[in-house]
């Protein structure tokens, strides 16, 4: 039977074993996918262990940067991200390295939203790996801006250097003073101790402003209550994000996407208990 994983630590928490369960039932695939426990000092063994016999393999906390410098070959957007989530094995043994990241959130705001990026602007909170790995996704999509807010100014301007090739981006602090924005994107990991990035909620237009949280959970995230309180035309959640970047490894490893749809329901479903 085709192997596949995900691989991260700790990993008991994932939902990639029930997400790719479900599309290869859907799909008429016949495979395994397993969560895979990898030690914190040496990923890159582990790895090779399993790829000896494995096909693919999904990367997740703290070893996606590990992920990319294993890879022989990589994708244009897991380059530009310096990291990576997904793994395939070729057809000569080497590893070709993805980022599938940005292309879930991508596909999550565009067709399961319906929301515009192109000609939007667009505010990313955050310039940390999950920030660098929409940037070249969003950039695609040709929006008007693309702004990146972080707590260190200079970090999210250096991140806004390396793209800028790819379209209108610009960086700077939290204490951010512009117009409204049609998009604000947190991709801070401060929802999940229940905090805020520090902006002006000035920065959200009322009525018409969508924002959206990578993170999720049961309840609704800090961000987004914070977002609803002060108006936002919608607050999302990241477990659309979640099941589309499955749904975009599924097609680099399968040749054949998925329908997330029936997969959302279902985790959106066991989330609510």
């Amino acid at each position: 039977m085709d192997r596949y994983c995900v691989f991260g630590n700790p990993i008991g928490h994932s939902k990639s074993p029930l997400i790719h369960r479900l599309f290869a039932e859907q799909t008429g695939q016949v495979l395994s996918y397993d969560a895979r426990l990898a030690p914190l000092d040496d990923f890159s063994a582990n790895a090779r262990e399993f790829f000896a016999q494995g096909l693919g393999g999904n990367v997740t906390v703290p070893f996606k940067e590990e992920a990319y410098r294993l890879a022989a070959e990589l994708t244009e957007r897991a380059r530009r991200a310096g990291a990576v989530n997904t793994l395939k094995k070729l057809a000569d043994g080497r590893l070709l390295g993805d980022n599938t990241d940005g292309a879930g959130l991508t596909r999550d705001l565009t067709v399961n939203h319906g929301v515009t990026l192109h000609g939007a602007r667009i505010l990313v909170l955050g310039a940390g790996g999950a920030v660098r790995g929409i940037l070249e996704p969003f950039l695609a999509q040709q929006p008007a801006c693309v702004v990146i807010a972080n707590r260190t100014a200079s970090k999210a301007g250096q991140l806004a250097e390396e793209f800028k090739d790819l379209g209108p981006v610009r960086g700077g602090g939290f204490d951010l003073r512009d117009e409204p924005f049609d998009l604000i994107v947190n991709g801070t990991s401060a929802s999940l101790a229940g905090e805020l990035p520090p902006i002006d909620p000035a920065l959200i237009r009322p009525g018409h402003t969508v924002c959206y949280d990578m993170m999720y959970g049961k309840d609704t995230t800090a961000f987004n209550r914070w977002a609803a309180e002060h108006g936002a035309a919608r607050c999302i959640d990241g477990l659309g994000m979640l099941v589309e970047q499955a749904a975009e490894a599924f097609l680099l490893w399968r040749g054949v996407r998925p329908d997330s749809t029936p997969v959302l329901e279902a985790l959106r479903q066991q989330l609510r208990g």
